[in-house]
């Protein structure tokens, strides 16, 4: 028997460690595959230039278009979201806190619209845009997105308050504090990598986000100056331009691939570093 167990520890242990290392090198594959191509036609005119005669057909200029409206696009939904998101989780945690099946039940919508694919929402998005008579425009593209992205600012700081310890709640309200200043005061704070944490994923995912943009945020070789202007994003640069019969606009959305896989890699690095340092913090 000992040695039946000791037999499945090992195999499980050989699959396991096959699937993880695979799942490492298959990243490690896109990754440089995707450097390779991008560093060849990335330049300081990739990075500072918009382009030039047209995003399809064009061979000169850059993605500054695409970076600036990506930028513009995830930065405003991030707002919308964590503006909305917060206060939603703080109420999950401290006003639903002896209602289990209430708490349960939004989790659960959370997490369905958590799943749903981005392409529906960029539908949603699109069939709203005509319903208030809006252009795709940076402004469509941004509630769009923060659309997709406020349940995931939601469900992820929830997960952290949820870890926070009751008796930190009945603590704090037998010192005579309000729900309000208990939620912001103190489990605000004691969940502060967690919404860290939110901030960078919501940001992260409305930057790398197509499908919800393919139909309401448009598409420009200039940088929108006004929220009804349309605005191009480092996803859609990439999947217009990889269609191009022109070479040189090939490389510049292996260049745009480039420069979105490095904003990609910054995010989650600093996401992990900011959680792990104020977790600490907390913990001292």
């Amino acid at each position: 028997m000992n040695r039946r167990k000791i037999l499945e520890e090992k195999i499980f242990r050989i699959l396991s460690g096959f699937a993880t290392y695979s799942l490492i090198a298959i990243l490690a594959f896109i990754i440089v595959i995707i450097f390779v191509k991008g560093f060849n036609a990335l330049n300081l005119d990739m990075i500072i230039k918009t382009p030039k005669g047209g995003y399809y057909y064009g061979g000169e200029g850059g993605v500054l278009n695409a970076i600036v409206g990506s930028l513009y696009i995830a930065l405003g939904a991030t707002f919308i979201a964590i503006f909305i998101g917060v206060p939603a989780a703080l109420y999950i945690n401290v006003q639903l806190i002896r209602y289990k099946r209430t708490q349960n039940a939004i989790r659960f919508f959370l997490d369905t619209l958590w799943g749903i694919p981005s392409i529906v929402y960029g539908a949603f998005g699109f069939t709203l845009m005509l319903f208030l008579g809006m252009n795709a425009s940076l402004l469509a593209g941004i509630i769009t997105v923060a659309l997709l992205i406020t349940p995931i600012v939601v469900r992820t700081f929830d997960e952290v308050l949820s870890t926070i310890p009751k008796g930190l709640h009945e603590a704090t309200l037998a010192l005579g504090s309000t729900n309000t200043e208990m939620a912001f005061k103190v489990l605000f704070k004691q969940g502060f990598s967690g919404f860290v944490t939110a901030l960078l994923l919501a940001f992260g995912r409305g930057i790398g986000d197509a499908a919800s943009v393919l139909f309401t945020a448009g598409y420009t070789d200039l940088i929108p100056k006004y929220l009804d202007e349309p605005a191009a994003t480092l996803p859609l640069a990439i999947f217009f331009q990889l269609g191009s019969p022109i070479p040189e606009v090939r490389e510049r959305a292996f260049a745009a691939a480039t420069i979105l896989t490095i904003i990609i890699l910054i995010i989650s690095l600093s996401a992990r570093f900011i959680s792990k340092r104020y977790s600490k913090s907390n913990l001292t």
